[in-house]
């Protein structure tokens, strides 16, 4: 088993992904290596491509926010993207892109072996969940047996960016972020 920064050495190297082409650098996932918790949001975003970590711009101050109102801090959990380079003007990610990082993405799931994946977004959840809508299944506990994935469960989020753009949202992701804590301890009696 390589461990996460052999992970994204290896990765770094040997994806395929075109996006490198444009990016200033990869952007790997970030934070505790033995994790409860992982969150996946789609793809690194401007600030993201120049410091090389995820989520570090202003959705990630909202997200670490979120974090806090649950009495956790990023050093508790394992933060990543699908894809791991910057599409160009933050567009989404295309499938081939995607396809180009999911090895990466795997690899890192099975290091953390986390008890439970929370999307931070729709394109996110369409990776796993392609025939779900954000807007039916944001802040319900979906459970599915993936060949190879470390966890059967699975909570599904607005992006913390959307929120921040759509007043609307926000109170809603901070409502859904509120069951994680309990969706953690329901995990852990089964």
């Amino acid at each position: 088993m390589k461990t996460l920064p052999e992970i994204h050495e290896y990765w770094k190297v040997h994806c395929t992904c075109d996006l490198k082409a444009t990016a200033t650098q990869a952007v790997p996932g970030d934070g505790n290596a033995h994790a409860e918790v992982v969150f996946i949001g789609e793809a690194p975003g401007k600030k993201e491509d120049l410091e090389g970590r995820p989520f570090v711009g202003a959705a990630g101050k909202f997200l670490s926010e979120m974090l806090a109102s649950i009495n956790m801090k990023r050093e508790d959990i394992y933060i990543t993207n699908m894809v791991k380079y910057r599409p160009p003007n933050n567009r989404d990610p295309l499938p081939e892109e995607k396809e180009a990082c999911k090895q990466w993405l795997h690899d890192e799931l099975v290091a953390v072996q986390p008890k439970l994946i929370v999307f931070l977004g729709r394109i996110a959840m369409s990776n796993f969940f392609p025939t779900e809508k954000i807007s039916a299944v944001h802040g319900k506990l979906l459970k599915k047996n993936i060949a190879g994935m470390p966890t059967e469960y699975f909570l599904p989020l607005y992006h913390p960016a959307a929120a921040l753009y759509n007043g609307g949202l926000r109170q809603e992701l901070l409502n859904d972020f509120q069951k994680i804590p309990l969706v953690l301890k329901n995990i852990a009696e089964k």
